[in-house]
């Protein structure tokens, strides 16, 4: 059979096996090497070789300097590495425990090149690294192996042989990024340093290297980028300051990419620059201090063409197969477009209609590919919806920023699109949850989908959706507002972050300072805020638009109740703020619509309306050192704890007096809590301290239709406003109706 040790292996392994001295066993040693180079050795023929040898016998030939006379110095160890490379090229022997424990030996004649000068290694020397570099590759092949090297802190050795640069610098490089690639960030912990210095090196040979070596470096750094320590993503302008391979990076990118070129040489270049601006964000484009958009407008360009030719007229199957160079594209127009949308760059009209053009064209190719899609009925594989989720993503971020972008085809390729969507969020909150929960069960296999939650990125589009009558109809008639709920409460489950219940037997002891809550989750936490704002948005656009189908559906109740339940837990402070009014604003818009469900003996209706009244009471103050005299009244001004986001907060203060105003004539026993509050009394106060005439029409009009439906619904409140004077604050700002109903 194929798989049996062949007889001529068989006879040298009892030649090996008979040798009664080391001396007798390095005679037969060039046995084996005429043998695995006369014969096809199989690999169990090569273990059975490998395991007569010994490994620990391969060992002291490799260490030891001591050679019989005559001998060529380096003998011993030529004959045992050519062995090892033999016999290394099969699975059995590479992944062998006695290689994977023994790999610094390889490791060792590597970095011991480094000692000497190249000119001066003589021929043996470099045959002997140049063996154990082949070694050390077909171990690297597999994972066992992979995992060995890592352990042993490969990365960290190969970057030294990099920044010596000792012999064959390039397999060292190599070897390198193949265990980057495989093991992530952690490959480089306890490693920055190293990481910086390589980078250091290579983006100076990348700036002034012209040759063809300079489009090799780019398929170098995109993996090395792909896998950047954190360290460097959370310092980035620090890294930039400090380290010179980002600019680097940015003159030679530019360089190449102002070139002519061809596709095999501009294709590593953009895959490259979308892995700049995935770790240093679109900023990192704008260096040219003379012309700092071009390059940034340039990207913007080239993604748009590319993705154009990739998808322009070409099968599914077809583009699948540009699936890399896409990705990179998608990602550089995410990322563009949020920097575009953040509006703090300065473009002319032509740029911005230019910009425009090209988005638009790159997009108008993204809604065919899933125009065609939506309507196949060959059901999407894994790896198909993986890359939909791509094109997804990218399109999210336009939909955004053009909020009246290609309606009609967006709203008829919505459901698919969502339906992708929502997959993804459905894997992505699995993974979620079981990273976060602590379990010894078997290691969970997660669902490729789970990688990116898609729908989170379509969450700010679905706000502008919601407002258009035929994109509203699209997502009410697939029921997204199910899914949105569902996402609303994932996304709180976040956001509202709770220290962990300290054990009863722990409470009385003494205990140092609370620990701060690591960065990365004060990020999802911020980023899920984020989630929570859209959400509201969206639900509030469908009650103020669609009255009856909220009236009418059960799930906007249950949204309702959630509201009630979870507001008052919330702490009002300036993280929270934004999310805090605008569940205060949706819980008012849902109480308005669904009066007739509401009980008086509710306890949270109670909760939520007095967090709801602290939210619209905590909005404005009286400057009073507005003018220098004691005697002076004041101004009506946003209190510095909402000055900050007024932007956001401004619409929904109005949204929220509004509607609290008219829920009071719906149920007018919930005014029994805005008057205990003292609410009331409050605004009075206020009011007596402002100067006439300065209040704001808008401001004037909240106030005064708020007071006299309170009064509407209890008319004990005239009394306790008179004692507060109130009649002299309707006089001071010409409140006609509230002055009509004090006496």
């Amino acid at each position: 059979m194929s798989d049996e040790v062949l007889e001529s292996v068989k006879k040298c392994v009892g030649v090996i096996k008979g040798a009664k001295t080391d001396t007798e066993k390095f005679a037969a040693l060039f046995m084996v090497t005429k043998t695995v180079k006369a014969e096809k050795c199989n690999p169990r023929s090569k273990l059975a070789l490998f395991e007569a040898i010994e490994f620990k016998f391969i060992k002291r030939l490799l260490l030891s300097d001591e050679v019989p006379a005559g001998c060529p110095p380096f003998v011993y160890k030529s004959v045992a590495m050519s062995i090892l490379t033999a016999l290394c090229s099969v699975q059995e022997v590479a992944t062998h425990q006695e290689i994977l424990q023994n790999v610094d030996v390889f490791l060792d004649i590597v970095l011991g090149e480094g000692d000497e000068d190249e000119d001066e290694a003589d021929e043996d020397n470099l045959m002997l690294v140049n063996e154990a570099y082949k070694c050390l590759n077909f171990i690297a092949t597999f994972e066992q192996g992979l995992k060995a090297l890592f352990d042993v802190d490969t990365v960290g050795k190969m970057c030294k042989v990099y920044s010596q640069k000792s012999f064959q610098t390039d397999e060292a490089l190599s070897l390198l990024v193949t265990i980057v690639e495989k093991f992530g960030p952690p490959s480089w912990e306890n490693n920055v340093e190293n990481f910086n210095t390589l980078m250091n090196i290579l983006a100076v040979d990348f700036e002034t290297d012209h040759s063809e070596r300079k489009f090799k470096l780019c398929s170098i750094l995109s993996p090395l980028l792909g896998n950047c320590p954190v360290e460097i993503v959370q310092n980035s302008q620090n890294t930039c300051d400090n380290e010179i391979w980002p600019s680097k990076l940015f003159l030679g990118l530019r360089d190449i990419l102002t070139s002519k070129l061809v596709k095999a040489q501009r294709d590593p270049a953009i895959k490259l620059a979308s892995q700049m601006l995935t770790t240093f964000g679109a900023e990192w484009s704008l260096q040219d201090e003379a012309k700092p958009k071009v390059f940034f407008l340039m990207l913007i360009h080239l993604a748009s063409i590319e993705i154009r030719m990739q998808l322009e007229d070409k099968k599914f199957e077809q583009v699948l197969a540009a699936e890399n160079l896409l990705g990179s594209c998608f990602t550089i127009l995410e990322i563009s477009i949020a920097f575009l949308s953040a509006d703090t760059l300065d473009l002319e009209q032509k740029e911005k209609q230019q910009t425009y053009t090209a988005l638009k064209g790159a997009f108008t190719a993204v809604l065919n590919v899933l125009k065609t899609l939506s309507v196949s009925k060959k059901p999407l594989e894994t790896k198909e919806k993986c890359f939909v989720c791509l094109m997804l993503m990218s399109l999210s971020a336009w939909l955004t920023l053009e909020t009246s972008a290609m309606k009609p085809a967006v709203n008829n390729i919505l459901p698919f699109a969502l339906q992708i969507a929502n997959e993804s969020f459905f894997a992505y909150r699995a993974r979620y949850i079981s990273e976060n929960v602590k379990s010894e069960d078997k290691p969970v296999t997660y669902d490729p989908l789970s990688s990116v939650d898609v729908l989170r990125a379509f969450l700010p589009a679905l706000c502008h959706i919601t407002v258009d009558d035929k994109g509203r109809a699209v997502l009410l008639k697939i029921k997204q507002e199910e899914v949105l709920q569902e996402c609303l409460a994932f996304h709180w489950s976040i956001a509202h972050y709770k220290k962990p219940l300290i054990p009863k037997s722990e409470r009385c002891k003494p205990r140092g300072p609370e620990p701060e809550i690591p960065a990365e989750r004060l990020k999802k936490m911020a980023d899920s805020r984020g989630a929570i704002i859209s959400i509201c948005n969206t639900f509030m656009n469908i009650c103020v638009l669609e009255v009856d189908h909220v009236k009418d559906s059960p799930l906007f109740f249950t949204l309702m109740k959630f509201v009630f339940d979870n507001l008052p837990e919330l702490k009002n402070n300036h993280d929270n703020l934004v999310v805090y009014g605008n569940m205060a604003v949706l819980g008012l818009l849902l109480l308005k619509l669904k009066t007739a469900y509401i009980k008086k003996n509710d306890f949270s209706i109670c909760r939520y309306i007095q967090s709801t009244i602290r939210f619209l009471w905590d909005a404005y103050t009286v400057d009073e050192n507005s003018n220098n005299s004691r005697f002076a009244l004041g101004q009506l001004v946003v209190t510095m704890t909402y000055k900050e986001s007024w932007m956001e907060l401004q619409e929904l203060w109005f949204l929220g007096m509004q509607n609290l105003s008219g829920i009071l004539t719906l149920v007018p026993w919930i005014s029994e809590f805005a008057i205990e509050s003292g609410w009331a009394e409050g605004i009075i106060d206020m009011l007596v301290k402002i100067k006439p005439g300065s209040l704001p029409t808008n401001v004037k009009y909240a106030y005064e239709d708020l007071l006299c439906r309170l009064i509407d619904a209890n008319s004990d409140l005239v009394a306790t406003l008179k004692k507060k004077d109130a009649i002299t604050a309707c006089r001071g700002h010409k409140f006609m109706e509230l002055g009509k109903k004090l006496f």
